[in-house]
């Protein structure tokens, strides 16, 4: 059973990456370096936008963000407690309150027709997070955030071939933050990237990313470097490697071919379950202009008809051979912000909702129509 085990989210490691990466290793370059530069210039061009920073998280992508908006301690800022922890951690990391607004039951998306209400005179920016690939309502939030002059910060991690309106979902925000973790449809094993059009912005990030120096090591100890330095900002140390580059650029190579191939899987699903009395299938139809960048496929178990619990459910289908996931356990109703920021059960009925019944099953390129069937 274990050789047949059918791992969630497992990343598809090709010879062609594999290669890539031996190749940084003969370099004699492993940091930041060339690669990583080659990298941003890839994404932001497949992202039709104008600049990119690469990180070694999609977490240091978010908090560059914010930091280079200017967020500032007791800022607030408009987010979704339907979300892994990362997107609320780096609003408090700042010293600001992340301010939730419920979802949607339908996407898993935060509701864009609840936000206004929660804007205060201590807003600065909202962030959407785009569930599974889905694209969020984007064109009535960038209405509300022109109207409140609020910035948007996107969190993408799951939204790397999502599209809105025939539009990049990273150009509806100012900043947009992507993942490279390893379940997610590009790896770069650990690894992060913030786009934007803005360039005092993309300067402010790349500089913060390795301690605020001015320079990084490949442009002090390079060929043509020069070993001298300014230290402008209090940075942090965010920046991506050139192996972790390399496996990225190989990925990113074949995105769209590997879209394609989740798309087959995703429509299967959709056809396997369609009709199904106690499954319930999130996202299961896109909108005209819309890309789904088909990363989870989630569905929302009717718990209270089933013979068995989730838990059971689970554990059924490991005994069986197959990887599972939840995404996401309500925010709100975990222990830190519970204690820290007084949420508690009722506040966001949608988020718990779905919370209680979510259930991922696998989809990557490394399955085929029989594992699915």
């Amino acid at each position: 059973m274990k050789n047949n085990f059918i791992t969630f989210g497992k990343p598809e490691i090709t010879q062609d990456d594999i290669k890539e990466i031996v190749k940084v290793l003969r370099s004699g370059w492993i940091g930041l370096g060339p690669k990583t530069e080659e990298f941003e210039k890839k994404f932001a061009e497949y992202q039709d936008i104008k600049y990119a920073v690469a990180t070694n998280s999609c977490t240091a992508a978010l908090h560059l963000a914010l930091d280079a908006i200017g967020i500032k301690p007791g800022d607030e800022i408009i987010t979704t407690p339907f979300t892994f922890a990362a997107t609320a951690n780096v609003i408090t990391h700042m010293g600001a309150k992340p301010i939730f607004v419920d979802i949607d039951r339908d996407t898993l998306n935060i509701n864009p027709n609840l936000i206004e209400k929660a804007i205060s005179p201590k807003t600065k920016a909202i962030i959407p997070v785009h569930i599974a690939g889905r694209p969020c309502e984007m064109d009535k939030i960038k209405i509300l955030a022109k109207k409140y002059r609020l910035f948007i910060i996107g969190d993408c991690a799951h939204a790397i071939e999502s599209e809105y309106k025939n539009t990049k979902i990273g150009r509806w925000a100012d900043i947009s933050c992507y993942s490279f973790y390893p379940t997610k449809n590009i790896t770069a094993i650990e690894g992060g990237m913030a786009i934007t059009d803005n360039k005092k912005w993309h300067e402010i990030m790349k500089i913060k990313r390795l301690h605020g120096i001015s320079k990084d090591a490949w442009k002090r100890y390079g060929k043509n470097g020069n070993n001298f330095y300014e230290v402008l900002y209090n940075g942090y140390k965010y920046n991506m490697n050139d192996v972790s580059a390399a496996l990225g650029l190989s990925q990113l190579k074949r995105v769209e071919k590997n879209w394609r191939k989740r798309d087959i899987l995703w429509k299967k699903y959709n056809d396997l379950f369609r009709g199904a009395e106690n499954i319930k299938i999130v996202s299961s139809e896109e909108k005209k202009g819309e890309k789904h960048a088909h990363h989870l496929f989630i569905v929302l178990l009717n718990i209270d008809n089933l013979r068995m619990s989730r838990a059971e459910i689970i554990n059924y289908l490991k005994k069986n051979g197959i990887g599972s996931g939840i995404h996401f356990l309500a925010l709100h109703l975990q222990p830190y912000y519970k204690n820290t920021y007084g949420c508690k059960k009722g506040d966001f009925p949608e988020a718990e909702y779905a919370s209680q019944r979510i259930l991922s099953l696998p989809l990557d390129v490394n399955l085929n129509i029989k594992n699915i069937n």
